[in-house]
């Protein structure tokens, strides 16, 4: 059987996805992710939920051209612009129309790190002492930003499949360890940063980001 709102077209993978973001967020930790000859283990991601439901989320005032995908079955990617530089992947989650979806934050380049390294340095100048950039291995996807460029995600990947040629998602062989979960990244509720303790990550990975708190009123994400 086809699990409720999962396509028959979509990756196997997008099976563990048919759950809401917070049920499904801590599951992919230790799962990797596979996109264009990089494989990325999860080590943090955050959980946004739908219409209504989360302040921080895109879709908190309902479906638009832009969030769209997040509306779509599990196992769709969302791709976002932040501060209209920097990319960012979501795996959609929860049944069609509930515009769940969980952004995968960090992990840790397991395959491909040639390649990763190349496009982290891709359009860096030499420093002034003509030295050439570094990247440390740990940094190649420590971030949502860095992880969505470590993997190639483009904006053209925005309403694609897990499995259709662009992202792949393997399921992790076991539970991680240990899970730490707390408030998400620069998001800021009128009830504090404890009131949606909905990221999680695995401590004491050194690929894990750094934290800051929302400040100010609360905004989507």
């Amino acid at each position: 059987m086809t699990p409720s709102g999962v396509s028959r077209g979509a990756s196997p993978a997008a099976a563990m996805l048919a759950g809401d973001a917070v049920s499904v967020a801590p599951l992919l930790l230790g799962a990797v992710l596979h996109g264009r000859g990089v494989s990325v283990r999860l080590t943090e991601v955050e959980a946004y939920l739908g219409v209504g439901e989360d302040p921080g989320s895109h879709a908190f005032r309902g479906q638009t051209p832009r969030t769209a995908p997040m509306f779509a079955t599990p196992g769709t990617l969302y791709v976002y612009l932040s501060y209209g530089m920097h990319r960012c992947l979501n795996l959609v989650s929860g049944e069609a129309g509930s515009a769940s979806a969980v952004l995968v934050r960090a992990g840790e380049v397991v395959a491909g790190i040639d390649e990763a390294r190349a496009r982290a340095l891709a359009g860096r100048r030499p420093g002034t002492d003509g030295a050439q950039p570094r990247v440390a291995d740990r940094d190649l996807a420590r971030g949502p930003a860095r992880l969505a460029r470590a993997l190639g995600v483009t904006l053209d990947d925005d309403g694609r499949m897990l499995g259709d040629g662009a992202v792949d998602l393997a399921p992790s062989s076991g539970p991680a360890s240990a899970i730490a979960t707390g408030p998400r990244v620069g998001v800021a509720h009128p009830g504090g940063g404890d009131a949606y303790p909905w990221r999680f990550w695995i401590p004491g990975d050194p690929t894990v980001s750094a934290y800051r708190p929302g400040r100010g009123v609360t905004r989507a994400r």
